[in-house]
């Protein structure tokens, strides 16, 4: 998100750019998000930057289904993009899978224990080594 506009601080600016990072449900189309977005905005001009669909679930593949066996634990949703949107657009089986907290991933105090990879590491032998 981010406005801008004008030169200084005094002067009526010649325009206004307002930015929106629109985060849409794997139930919206891209082109659903923007005329979405379009419809907010009525009466300004739009111009979209990039937009990526979301990757629908995808557990009812039986390698998606493997690999959430070979692991263990429980499969829950991922907010927030990531590559396996592209495969599931390709038709292609892909989950997101690694060791560490989501809710402090890609900030300051993001960390991921030895332990966490080790077991990440034995989880994905295991499954490799089965399938």
């Amino acid at each position: 998100m981010g406005i801008r506009g004008g030169v200084a601080g005094n002067v009526v600016p010649g325009e206004c750019v307002v930015t929106v990072n629109y985060r849409f449900a794997p139930d919206r189309s891209p082109d659903e998000a923007e005329e979405h977005l379009r419809d907010v905005f009525v009466g300004f001009d739009i111009t979209v930057t990039d937009s990526a669909a979301g990757a629908r679930p995808g557990l009812q593949h039986p390698a998606a289904q493997a690999f959430a066996a070979a692991i263990g634990g429980t499969p829950r949703a991922k907010f927030g993009w990531t590559d396996v949107a592209l495969f599931s657009a390709l038709g292609v089986p892909a989950v997101n899978y690694g060791p560490g907290d989501p809710h402090v991933a890609h900030t300051a105090g993001e960390w991921v224990s030895a332990a966490q990879l080790s077991e990440c590491e034995e989880h994905l032998h295991a499954w490799l080594t089965t399938t």
